[in-house]
């Protein structure tokens, strides 16, 4: 079910904890251990938080990746002032200085220190911001090295996982509302989705719903969804040419009955005219903007 804010400006948990990042259930502890969070409720017992919740919670972030404890980083977030204004982000981060912690981390296997660096970047950005100054710069240059042979097959693939596994917890509820859909799929032999998960949270910041059906998807698979749930537009992307390529005819049936965009290292402009799709340059997030600003297909 759909959680949007009232006319009181309050917000449901899951919605809170879509805005921020964070766990409904660490949402919770942390209300019940630390007091930290103050809902209302409403006439049928449901718990509403509130601004100055929303806050709360961004500020103990802050203090938690900076390596405080949660007890203390609680007490620090009760007995600050309070912020400017409700959800104020940086939006321009400071040139050559985002995700230099969170790149440290994940180069040392370093889990807790990954987490805490991302929750971080999160309690002080936006998270487009995030994605297109810190996680896509990150990725690009892993594959680059690895390429090199200055990282290994498991560095790639655990620094991948944690990634994949965070962007994906604030993907929770994308689906939700009333707005534009947007289907999104890896064509067939593709592995490799986290572009395409940051091109579906950015769009989602467009007020888009996101239906995703991720890596490695059957052409057959994504005409019968399109056909089922009827997106405003079918999103593909392929990493490299030769699956782009394999894909061809597969993608001109599906644009025949959808309205469908190509994008990813392996896709081009002239493949896109070939089969009768639109071709989004640009990394995810410029994409999803270039979406937002028109109708889909345009």
């Amino acid at each position: 079910m759909q959680t949007e804010p009232d006319s009181a400006g309050h917000l449901r948990i899951g919605e809170l904890s879509r805005r921020v990042g964070v766990s409904t259930e660490l949402l919770r502890a942390w209300e019940r251990r630390y007091d930290l969070l103050s809902p209302t409720r409403t006439a049928g017992g449901f718990r509403l938080y509130g601004d100055e919740d929303e806050r709360r919670v961004r500020r103990m972030l802050k203090h938690l990746g900076a390596g405080i404890s949660a007890a203390e980083s609680a007490r620090l977030t009760l007995t600050e002032p309070d912020d400017p204004g409700p959800g104020v982000l940086a939006e321009t981060p400071p040139r050559g200085m985002i995700g230099g912690d969170l790149q440290a981390a994940l180069d040392r296997f370093d889990d807790a220190g990954a987490n805490e660096a991302l929750d971080s970047l999160l309690a002080t950005f936006s998270v487009e911001t995030v994605l297109r100054d810190a996680v896509l710069p990150y990725l690009g240059e892993l594959g680059r090295r690895w390429e090199r042979g200055e990282v290994s097959i498991a560095q790639e693939h655990w620094s991948s996982s944690l990634l994949r596994g965070r962007l994906l917890g604030l993907a929770r509820g994308w689906g939700n509302g009333g707005s534009p859909l947007a289907l999104l799929a890896c064509v067939p032999g593709d592995q490799h989705d986290l572009g395409l998960i940051c091109f579906g949270l950015a769009l989602r910041r467009h007020g888009w719903r996101i239906a995703y059906l991720g890596q490695d998807t059957p052409l057959e698979t994504i005409s019968e969804t399109a056909a089922e749930m009827r997106p405003a537009l079918v999103m593909l992307t392929a990493t490299t040419p030769a699956l782009a390529a394999a894909a061809q005819a597969g993608l001109a049936n599906v644009a025949r009955s959808a309205t469908v965009a190509l994008a990813g290292p392996g896709a081009s402009s002239e493949l896109a005219d070939a089969v009768g799709a639109r071709y989004l340059a640009g990394d995810p997030v410029t994409a999803a903007a270039t979406v937002a600003r028109g109708p889909a297909g345009s």
